[in-house]
């Protein structure tokens, strides 16, 4: 992988293309749903500080680390929303910014203790891995169920007394995590195969990796709703009335004719499933 001519930029549109490259959309969401799960589980204010800070870097190294190993890849099919494409950051600046955040992302989850800090740092080496290699093998959605799946154990973790994340909390995540990877990869499957990628995705195709998300979206629905102890709330009622009509939806945004209402019914989901996760944090004080 070679450097190429950098355009000249000043101070803050370097700063503008290092963020841009962190993914900062989804590195935000992650971090987001992970500090108010935080608060839900009732971790202290100074921790839930901490749990924030670690799993930004995490995300910011995992960011980072797929622009810079990705870099010839988006070269190679134009992709113009990639700071690295568009000359404003070299590869390896990526390198080395994804090397000290993964080294911040260390420090900062272990000090959160041994075991949170471990979960924690299992989503970060799973997007390690998934930019690594695995992308490109039907094995691509197993870092995305393995890294969602213990983001929450982690979280939960950092609270007083170390407690263990029940298991309907964990399955959740998991399952988002791989609704998230079958919806992700869709708007790029064309490049992603012209450029030697076949993930699980890209060997189902975009139709049934549709239907698989919404599947996995719903089933996180039902899990987070059924999974707790006593009887749904009303809530979880509430929940469950917008959840199936929802999965119908999702699952046909694979048909050109359906796509534009599938989008809002897939967004649909993902917030309820956030929702009723930090609401099964809450539950857990």
């Amino acid at each position: 992988m070679t450097d190429v001519p950098l355009r000249p930029a000043g101070p803050v549109a370097a700063v503008r293309a290092l963020v841009l490259a962190t993914h900062p959309a989804p590195a935000l969401a992650v971090t987001t749903v992970a500090t108010l799960l935080a608060v839900a589980a009732g971790v202290p204010a100074g921790r839930v500080a901490l749990v924030c800070a670690a799993v930004l870097a995490g995300q910011a190294s995992i960011g980072w680390s797929n622009d810079w190993l990705d870099a010839d890849r988006d070269r190679a099919v134009a992709r113009a929303d990639k700071p690295v494409v568009q000359g404003a950051v070299a590869p390896s600046r990526l390198r080395s910014a994804a090397l000290i955040a993964v080294a911040v992302a260390v420090i900062l989850s272990l000090l959160l203790g041994p075991v949170s800090g471990m979960l924690l740092l299992v989503l970060v080496a799973s997007g390690w891995a998934y930019n690594g290699g695995l992308k490109r093998t039907a094995a691509s959605v197993v870092p995305y169920v393995t890294g969602f799946g213990a983001l929450p154990a982690g979280v939960v973790a950092a609270a007083p007394g170390t407690p263990a994340a029940p298991w309907w909390l964990v399955t959740a995540g998991g399952a988002l995590g791989a609704a998230a990877h079958l919806a992700n990869v869709a708007p790029d499957l064309e490049d992603d195969l012209a450029t030697g990628v076949r993930g699980l995705p890209h060997r189902l195709g975009a139709r049934a990796s549709a239907v698989a998300s919404a599947l996995l979206l719903g089933g996180a629905s039902l899990v987070l709703i059924f999974g707790p102890e006593g009887p749904p709330t009303a809530a979880g009622w509430v929940g469950l009335v917008l959840a199936v009509p929802a999965v119908v939806t999702a699952a046909l945004a694979g048909t050109p004719r359906f796509r534009r209402a599938a989008f809002p019914a897939v967004m649909l989901l993902t917030v309820l499933d956030v929702a009723l996760l930090v609401a099964g944090g809450a539950a857990l004080v």
